[in-house]
């Protein structure tokens, strides 16, 4: 009966560890993102990483687990994205919830070369975030810090990449939406828009 019990609990969890995440390659305009709430945690190094330190820069906040088989299949991708876009300020951020925390997870990151910032995940994050009860679970946040998407299981690398360059290519982007922004880099930026483009 436990052996049927377990098989049962096991099926489950892998289908929720590989659930596809239905993509339309369309991103909500910024008026309807919801911000991203904020955390501070601390990575594996011991420093605090605190999410509106990101404010500025489009980041994908990964949540995962080292015995999660899709969650192993995008982490090639996310370190590939790290090493490609850093310099367009463009930041991963990997949140593990792995029961028995850095045990589990240094060994894995310096194993798949993991070149992004990782911290331990907790039940009040998750909550935060809505429950996140399938892994691996993913945003994509914008430049001011609302999620632009998110993604439940494994999702294609194209459509992350994808979602990451129109965030990261669209200029107006840059603009804060407010008009509080520094009034000479507003002044900048419009200046390299199309008249029709310009805030």
């Amino acid at each position: 009966m436990h052996r049927l019990a377990f098989a049962a609990m096991l099926a489950l969890l892998i289908a929720s560890c590989s659930r596809p995440s239905p993509t339309s390659g369309k991103l909500p305009s910024s008026s309807d993102r919801k911000a991203a709430p904020a955390f501070v945690l601390k990575d594996s190094s011991g420093a605090q990483v605190k999410l509106a330190d990101y404010k500025g820069k489009v980041v994908l906040l990964n949540f995962w687990a080292t015995w999660c088989g899709p969650c192993e299949v995008e982490i090639p991708w996310f370190v590939e994205f790290e090493q490609k876009y850093k310099d367009r300020n463009f930041a991963v951020l990997g949140v593990s919830f792995d029961d028995d925390g850095w045990i589990s997870v240094r060994p894995y990151m310096a194993a798949h070369k993991i070149n992004y910032r990782m911290m331990i995940g907790s039940d009040q994050l998750s909550q935060m975030y809505g429950g996140v009860d399938s892994l691996p679970t993913s945003f994509i946040i914008d430049r001011s810090g609302r999620i632009a998407a998110t993604h439940v299981g494994l999702v294609d690398k194209r459509d992350y990449q994808d979602e990451i360059l129109k965030l990261l290519d669209n200029p107006k982007a840059m603009l804060d939406d407010r008009g509080t922004g520094d009034h000479d880099t507003v002044a900048r930026f419009a200046r390299l828009l199309r008249p029709d483009q310009r805030p």
